[in-house]
């Protein structure tokens, strides 16, 4: 596979023009219908003859078969955008109040480059490589409904592999690659818990059963799940971001709510967090002659790379690339990837793809509106999807 990097170089400015145009055109959520037939006329176009379109709403699944037997690898690219308005003033910018401002565009362009590199290759290619263009990763969605309606069979997937572009690790820089063992990002709860009372005048609160008060102490007596329940080394965020109750400020109102976030990477932990907060809430609540309704919604689960899998592509990636591009994550990210749903079905490892460049003032993090990424980086992002997939059953 030594002359992969220079085939996917040789077909740099297609893959460049793939992402400008999805660029140019984002979509949200798992409403990608012009996305998707974006993809699926690219990959027409290139030779892919078995497509499977409306996978799980919008997403889209492509095979490409090769003349040796083997088992089945997932590719899978994101291509959701943000409800950001762009400015970048990019020649390609968006211009319809949308943006790819966490390089969702350039992930789907890398596995489009892919497809056209292991097209090249399939009678070197051991088995088949599904390709996943999933939406709604941003709000969690895509990942599971693409599941739901059998995206992971027909043939079935035996591992996956996937890459997030951009600056996100500080270890990893331009044209560098990023792995890690184990964790690399959060499971994503949401929780929204409900305190009744009883409504009265703010002059009298004794006739009254007074949410707010609950609200506030709750809100405190949540922190102390983190601190004084779990271990200082069980890393755990706890996040309450809105807070709603009452419209006038001499009235008790009957109801208050909190809404939050839980972060954690361990599964028995995330277990542990939503039991207590069960429990914290209510005893409050009763404590204050109250109630507490709890709304918990669990997201995505813990991001965990399989380590012999990934100790497989940290070697590809090294003999690729160099020994020296490739860099050990040190911890993990309390963010949190939807692609954790895959991977908690079947090994596989997602990598850090480094595309921010200075010197062109690609400084700018993730959902911002100033975020870009560096062009010159993407070959390198399809000759490790395409390379991998050629030699990982070896």
């Amino acid at each position: 596979m030594e002359h992969i990097l220079e085939e996917a170089k040789s077909i740099s400015a297609e893959i460049a023009e793939w992402r400008r145009h999805l660029h140019q055109t984002p979509e949200l959520g798992l409403e990608t219908p012009k996305t998707s037939a974006y993809i699926v006329q690219e990959l027409k176009k290139m030779g892919v003859e078995d497509i499977r379109e409306r996978v799980g709403g919008w997403g889209v699944a492509a095979l490409v078969k090769g003349e040796k037997p083997g088992k089945t690898l997932a590719i899978r690219a994101d291509c959701d955008a943000l409800p950001i308005k762009e400015e970048t003033g990019l020649p390609f910018a968006s211009k319809n109040g949308l943006m790819h401002a966490c390089g969702h565009d350039a992930h789907t362009a890398m596995a489009l480059g892919a497809a056209k590199l292991l097209l090249a290759h399939k009678a070197e290619l051991a088995g088949t490589v599904k390709f996943i263009f999933q939406p709604a990763e941003e709000n969690v969605q895509g990942a599971k409904a693409m599941i739901d309606d059998g995206v992971m069979e027909n043939p079935h997937v035996d591992a996956l592999i996937g890459l997030h572009t951009g600056c996100l690790w500080k270890e990893v820089g331009n044209g560098e690659i990023g792995v890690r063992f184990g964790s690399l990002m959060a499971a994503v709860d949401r929780f929204v818990v409900t305190f009744k009372g009883k409504g009265g005048h703010g002059a009298t609160p004794h006739l009254a059963v007074d949410p707010v008060t609950m609200t506030a102490t709750a809100v405190l007596e949540l922190q102390t799940i983190l601190s004084r329940e779990l271990s200082p080394l069980d890393a755990a965020v706890l996040t309450v971001g809105r807070i709603e109750g009452g419209k006038s400020f001499n009235i008790i109102p009957e109801s208050c709510l909190i809404e939050g976030t839980v972060r954690t990477l361990n599964p028995s932990t995330r277990a542990f967090v939503e039991e207590r907060l069960r429990a914290v809430v209510s005893r409050v609540a009763d404590g204050m002659r109250g109630e507490a309704e709890v709304e918990y919604e669990s997201g995505p689960p813990p991001l965990i790379n399989d380590t012999d899998f990934t100790r497989t592509f940290q070697a590809f990636a090294a003999r690729l690339a160099g020994a020296e591009k490739v860099k050990e994550i040190g911890e993990p990210t309390m963010g949190g990837e939807d692609v954790a749903y895959f991977l908690e079905m079947v090994p596989g490892t997602f990598f850090v793809h480094g595309s921010c460049a200075p010197e062109k003032g690609q400084v700018y993090p993730h959902h911002n509106p100033k975020f870009d990424v560096d062009e010159e980086t993407f070959p390198l992002g399809s000759a490790l999807f395409a390379g991998f997939a050629l030699t990982w059953q070896q």
